[in-house]
């Protein structure tokens, strides 16, 4: 077993970055605080306390012998005001309302950054990626759920809970039929896809059906640039980046067709940091948190 604690008064050690997601979670060591080693990817386990096990063992193997200073990454969901516990996680509830800050500190013995996973992506887009050079970058992941962020100056934008476009209303009517729909996430995730339509996203060839999607996708855009007003929108995501994916031509077609409130729309670019966005904008909130 390493020692987490060793060099961590003088402010030395490593700096482990990590995601959480819903579907895989991520760790990697920057042993320079500006580069981090090639990551440990494990699948995320439903159960809270499995999971901190696994993460536990995926720490160990991605850091060896290395004291670490610092832990800091993301985790699906919203997370309270103190950024301690994490809430409404629909595909991992076996986590809703679990102390993982407490758990995590108490387990290594470092300081523990949090911050939702969809943000630390954006985050990670604007200083490393696709968006990088952009003042305002609004960043949406379409994947097993719908998130996103804005990022300002390659910070993230001020809030008290966090950002969750997936969760903006864009069919009024079928929210009135069902409690459980109208939201953009229940139209155009990956989970919402495979249950609308029967099949796995990357199975779906039908122009019918992406185009459906394309309009559904950039009436949620059009709703974020109006409230967001950035220089750039980048899409991320399995439903962007993955195999038959919701063509980003049409999405920009659509969106421009739509947008009659601003003199012109902002560019929309894929990310480009594939897997690694939530690393990447986690290593940029350890920079900034330490000052360095």
């Amino acid at each position: 077993m390493f020692n987490f604690l060793k060099n961590n008064k003088a402010g030395g050690g490593a700096i482990l970055v990590f995601d959480i997601g819903g579907t895989k979670m991520r760790v990697a060591v920057s042993r320079d605080g500006k580069t981090f080693d090639e990551p440990k990817i494990v699948q995320t386990p439903k159960n809270f306390e499995e999971g901190m096990a696994a993460f536990r063992k995926l720490v160990n193997e991605a850091a060896g012998e290395s004291a670490l200073r610092v832990l800091c990454g993301g985790v699906p969901g919203v997370l309270n005001r103190d950024g301690a516990t994490i809430f409404d996680l629909p595909n991992l509830p076996g986590w809703n309302g679990k102390p993982i800050k407490a758990e995590l500190e108490k387990m290594f013995g470092v300081p523990v950054y949090l911050e939702n996973d969809s943000v630390l992506v954006g985050l990670g887009e604007a200083v490393a990626g696709a968006g990088k050079g952009h003042n305002i970058v609004a960043y949406m992941t379409v994947s097993t759920g719908v998130g996103g962020a804005r990022i300002v100056g390659g910070r993230i934008d001020e809030k008290v809970f966090g950002f969750e476009p997936g969760w903006q209303i864009i069919n009024f009517a079928d929210l009135a039929k069902n409690e459980d729909s109208g939201y953009l996430g229940r139209y155009v995730s990956g989970s919402a896809v495979q249950d609308r339509f029967g099949k796995h996203p990357a199975e779906i060839k039908e122009q019918s059906v992406l185009e459906e999607l394309s309009s559904e996708l950039a009436v949620g855009l059009h709703n974020a640039v109006l409230f967001w007003s950035p220089d750039i929108v980048v899409l991320g995501g399995s439903m962007i980046t993955g195999v038959n994916p919701i063509p980003l031509d049409k999405v920009e077609l659509k969106l421009r067709g739509l947008l009659t409130m601003f003199p012109e729309a902002p560019m929309i670019k894929k990310a480009v940091l594939g897997d690694f966005g939530g690393l990447y904008g986690s290593l940029e909130l350890v920079r900034q948190r330490l000052g360095s």
